[in-house]
């Protein structure tokens, strides 16, 4: 039962570990370091003092990561709820990988569990809080589309194409963040 538990964990973790490559680390690697110019007198970042833009520009990255905090300022003012949901899961892939290291630790010590049956915990915790985060993700999606909607219909940012990059930075964010610390550890 360990062995099955174990390879169905490995099978999910490489699969998130492609789906994060894919839309988040590729992403930001190919167009993050494009520079970019936005309209200071409509790019209105986020309430938080992290997105304050001091200049007109900047890098898809730094944009797309303030467009990105923007909209889930927007979106926790307008659904709390379901923010706060998504924050409880971001919690739950924070706690529970460390957690079942230390449960598979005193398994192992106790000898109730054998080597493979303690991995399999860990595997199994872990693939678990980084499938919860993809299956949390998209609400969070459908904000950044939201708020980059109303970047595009103040034309915050004068080229359409650099906004574009940006969007699809803000994205890549978002995806790179879906996933368990422990796993971003491993795969940066």
């Amino acid at each position: 039962m360990p062995r099955l538990l174990l390879l169905l964990s490995l099978v999910s973790l490489a699969a998130a570990f492609a789906v994060r490559w894919w839309f988040g680390l590729r992403v930001l690697a190919t167009e993050g370091e494009q520079l970019c110019k936005c309209d200071l007198a409509t790019w209105f970042p986020g309430k938080s003092g992290e997105a304050v833009v001091h200049r007109a520009d900047g890098t898809a990255d730094s944009f797309g990561r303030q467009l990105r905090m923007k909209a889930m300022e927007e979106w926790a003012d307008e659904q709390p709820k379901a923010a706060a949901s998504r924050e409880n899961s971001r919690r739950f892939g924070q706690a529970v990988p460390p957690f079942s290291i230390v449960i598979a630790v005193f398994a192992l010590i106790v000898a109730k569990v054998p080597f493979l049956g303690a991995m399999a915990i860990i595997v199994a915790a872990t693939s678990l809080a980084a499938v919860l985060g993809v299956l949390t993700l998209t609400p969070e999606l459908q904000a950044i589309h939201r708020a980059a909607k109303k970047a595009r219909a103040v034309k915050a940012f004068p080229d359409r194409d650099q906004e574009t990059i940006i969007i699809r930075c803000a994205l890549a964010h978002a995806w790179k963040e879906a996933f368990p610390p422990i796993l971003k550890l491993i795969q940066k």
